[in-house]
């Protein structure tokens, strides 16, 4: 009996090291730099326009064949793996190798689709008698556009969908990768003050979601409506609730089972779910403003301004960084007060998606509407980094460092100006391949031009993004359970995270193809 005992308190103490360990393993990091999160995370849009040159040269991906997704996967997933492990000490060489790849498919003959009898962007008929059969084929993506409104106020636009998609793949190969030793320590989530890849990563997420939630208010701002404040919380409340179920079922999983668990990134009991589901109550609130502030990015500069004295003028930093955790708020004061932060991020993207979502004017061409969203989208990228920089710049600016655990005003203006650069670098492949979208005469011949233009996996993963996002939690909590993470080899890792992904694909892909959308 006393041998049992010893060896149990043995295992306990065993197990108990293991989780200090893993704990340990990603506490207390310093992250890495800007640049190089942007070489990483260029991979994403020189991956879309390696995959867009084999459609459009090769026509690989237009019978959606077991190949075509394998050669899918390995783009738009595999490559994001790469990037992120074996390829972390040299994500400029992937990219090279990726482009030159590109400009090979590009330069040999592609396969000659048969002809129709209607081009993809059929001309008027007043236009079609001034033209001969060959004239029409030959028609660029700058031809005019005929009855917008027939299309409809908003468009699922390519590069959105790449966008968000890409967005989604990395986020889900992170959380899980983040706890083998093949991931780079400085791509994982900063301590207190520095920038790291799964720091931009949750920023994103957030970024992304507000870019779709500027639907509701365009199409209050097109029909001239007013929603009453009380029926948009009764609204926001019904997209929280699942989401603070989620943030619920977390804690007590984590909890419960004694999972390791990193305190200083959001408190002892807050979660990222619970971020997620206090933004749409705050949204609606702010959205009330509006009427005295013109726009969403205004409202978040202020906000984070605000913020930003408060760190800086009041005890405020100090209670957030080293404050005694003995009552509900200081406990989750991380959490508590990074939501200001991550509010502001929202914002911003809704005011991008006021920008991205809708049509356009309806009295110029696909192609001079095209034109200036890249325009509008360049000049944002421009403009925030260069706020970013004056914010960041110990020669020219102020100075501040960027901290993901206060989510303060130079993390917010990271996070919003890479991700404009990001969209505008998506647009730029989108209008270079597959410009005939924005011509579009009708909503089938759209339909035709976007999913030429995307691909299945990332259609998959942007369409149940959410639900994706839950199912990598449990799979990473699982493998975590079963798996000594810590002492497995690069091999065995690849392995793992290669299976991880595949079968996350393929529940997405799955669900894509019974045409399910999973609401939560």
């Amino acid at each position: 009996m006393a041998d049992t005992g010893a060896s149990g308190a043995a295992a306990a103490a065993a197990s108990q090291s293991y989780k200090q360990q893993k704990e340990a393993f990603v506490s207390n990091l310093a992250g890495g730099s800007v640049v190089e999160i942007a070489q990483v995370c260029a991979v994403a849009p020189v991956v879309t326009l390696l995959w867009s040159a084999l459609q459009t040269r090769q026509s690989f991906f237009k019978s959606y064949t077991p190949l075509a997704f394998v050669v899918d996967f390995l783009l738009n997933v595999g490559a994001l793996l790469l990037s992120v492990t074996l390829y972390s000490s040299a994500p400029l060489l992937l990219n090279i190798l990726l482009l030159s790849v590109a400009a090979f498919v590009y330069v040999i003959p592609g396969s000659r689709p048969t002809r129709r009898k209607r081009p993809l962007v059929p001309p008027s008929p007043d236009a079609a008698s001034k033209m001969s059969k060959a004239q029409a084929a030959k028609r660029s993506w700058f031809s005019p556009v005929a009855n917008p409104t027939n299309l409809g106020l908003f468009s699922t636009k390519p590069f959105l969908t790449n966008y968000r998609g890409n967005m989604m793949v990395v986020t889900c190969i992170c959380i899980l990768a983040v706890d083998f030793r093949v991931f780079p320590r400085r791509f994982a989530k900063v301590e207190t003050w520095g920038t790291s890849l799964m720091d931009m990563g949750v920023g994103s997420f957030v970024f992304s979601a507000g870019i779709v939630a500027a639907r509701p208010l365009l199409k209050e701002f097109y029909e001239k409506t007013t929603t009453p404040l009380g029926t948009r919380l009764a609204r926001s409340l019904r997209h929280s609730l699942p989401l603070l179920v989620l943030g619920g079922i977390r804690l007590l999983s984590v909890k419960g089972l004694d999972y390791a668990e990193h305190v200083t990134e959001y408190g002892v009991h807050w979660n990222f779910f619970f971020t997620l589901a206090f933004l749409p109550p705050f949204v609606a609130l702010f959205q009330s403003a509006l009427k005295v502030i013109p726009s969403s990015s205004l409202i978040a500069l202020l906000l984070c301004l605000c913020y930003e004295c408060a760190l800086h003028l009041t005890s405020l930093k100090s209670f957030i960084l080293a404050g005694p955790r003995d009552n509900l708020i200081s406990m989750n004061r991380e959490g508590i007060f990074s939501f200001i932060g991550y509010l502001s991020i929202f914002l911003v993207g809704q005011d991008m998606g006021m920008v991205i979502l809708p049509r356009g004017d309806e009295r110029f061409s696909g192609s001079r509407r095209a034109f200036d969203l890249m325009v509008a989208l360049a000049v944002a990228a421009i403009g925030l980094n260069v706020l970013y920089f004056f914010c960041t710049n110990y020669s020219y600016g102020l100075g501040w460092t960027v901290s993901r655990r206060m989510a303060n005003l130079p993390y917010v203006l990271w996070v919003a100006a890479f991700n404009s650069a990001l969209l505008f670098g998506f647009m730029l492949v989108d209008c270079i391949f597959f410009g005939n979208f924005y011509n579009a005469k009708d909503k089938k011949a759209e339909k035709e031009a976007y999913e030429t233009a995307t691909s299945r996996i990332l259609r998959a993963y942007n369409r149940n993004g959410l639900a994706v996002f839950l199912l990598a939690n449990l799979l990473t909590g699982l493998v975590n359970m079963t798996v000594p993470t810590l002492d497995v080899g690069s091999v065995a890792t690849m392995g793992i995270l290669a299976a991880y992904l595949l079968a996350l694909t393929a529940a997405a892909v799955g669900l894509d193809m019974y045409d399910i959308s999973v609401k939560l």
